[in-house]
């Protein structure tokens, strides 16, 4: 499903003639500023006001075009290297980047929005062709004169906020609906819902498809069944144990993410409950945990995939319109028989 709003047309980069003009100086003067020579202080004071004013970047690009060092790139920010997620996410961007000739820069913004804001303006400065992004922070407004003035930037598995540009997504809401309606069908009525920080657009609409078949199976929401801010699975772990105890327990469980999901799976298994639990994202040697439970699955490669190539388009040209398109999750066995 692709989702197409309007854009406006994109404005022209500016340009070190354009610095030049602004500041009433020589092109050399501009030159030397960029370069790093030394110049007057208030010649250069005057030329930085201008590069500030302007949103001027030096191209590093076109530098080296002049050198005969071009080395095509394209910046991934992802969220955390070490996640088999974020792994297969760069895998696959680096394959089709190679086969595009260009070289894959990746970072890691550990979920920290100031750092995430540092790398993408390193990468912007870097004069890389274009940017993959899985946003960590609220507002990626300051990308905007960047977007405005050309840079192609598309952002996957979370929408952008504050900015209009194209993003690949999954289908949280769906899938959440789905995964909560599965149990509520085997009779549930309590489920206990796990989830990460509420500020992530994923677990927002993870948590929207929970209430939205508890809604239509009548079922009530409590609130003292919903545990969020969940970070680490030892966190899942402490939150079943304590809803487990609780005078009126629930008789199922839905984890918003794997390692949500992993922890629930240890508590349950220690204490040796029947609970039913469905968690979202698939993951390795799902099937071999040792009870039964099912995930929110979906083609991490498909996700990748559609993003990368929608920026190598855009970079080849495409000036359509920004769209975002939904990918969708499917619900998935996994885990051994009871015996």
């Amino acid at each position: 499903m692709t989702q197409t709003p309007t854009r406006s047309a994109a404005r022209r980069r500016p340009t070190m003639v354009d610095v030049a003009r602004h500041a009433g100086v020589s092109l050399k003067t501009v030159s030397r500023v960029v370069n790093d020579e030394p110049v007057g202080q208030e010649l250069l004071g005057r030329v930085l006001a201008a590069i500030a004013e302007l949103g001027f970047r030096r191209n590093d690009i076109a530098r080296n075009l002049r050198s005969r060092q071009l080395n095509a790139t394209v910046g991934l920010l992802i969220e955390e290297i070490a996640n088999p997620f974020y792994a297969t996410i760069a895998s696959v961007a680096a394959e089709i980047a190679a086969a595009h000739g260009t070289m894959l820069i990746t970072a890691s913004s550990e979920e920290d929005p100031e750092r995430e804001r540092a790398v993408l303006q390193d990468f912007t400065q870097r004069r890389v062709d274009g940017l993959l992004v899985v946003p960590a922070g609220p507002d990626h407004s300051f990308l905007r004169r960047e977007v405005e003035l050309g840079m192609p930037v598309v952002f996957l598995d979370r929408p952008p906020q504050g900015l209009l540009a194209d993003a690949v997504l999954l289908d949280n809401r769906g899938g959440g609906r789905a995964g909560v309606g599965a149990l509520l069908d085997e009779g549930h009525r309590r489920v206990g819902l796990l989830l990460g920080a509420p500020s992530v657009p994923t677990m927002r609409e993870r948590l929207a498809g929970a209430r939205t078949a508890l809604a239509a199976a009548g079922v009530e929401p409590d609130d003292a069944l919903v545990r969020d801010r969940l970070i680490a699975p030892e966190d899942a772990g402490r939150a079943i144990a304590a809803l487990l105890d609780s005078p009126d327990p629930p008789t199922a469980f839905f984890c918003g993410n794997n390692r949500l999901t992993v922890g629930a799976l240890a508590e349950l298994h220690r204490r040796g409950s029947d609970a039913a639990l469905v968690g979202f994202d698939d993951f390795e040697l799902a099937h071999l945990m040792p009870r039964p439970l099912r995930v929110v699955g979906y083609d991490t490669r498909e996700l990748a995939r559609v993003a990368t190539e929608r920026l190598f388009q855009r970079i080849a040209g495409d000036d359509s319109p920004p769209s975002t398109t939904v990918l969708p999750t499917r619900l998935l066995r996994r885990g051994l028989p009871r015996t």
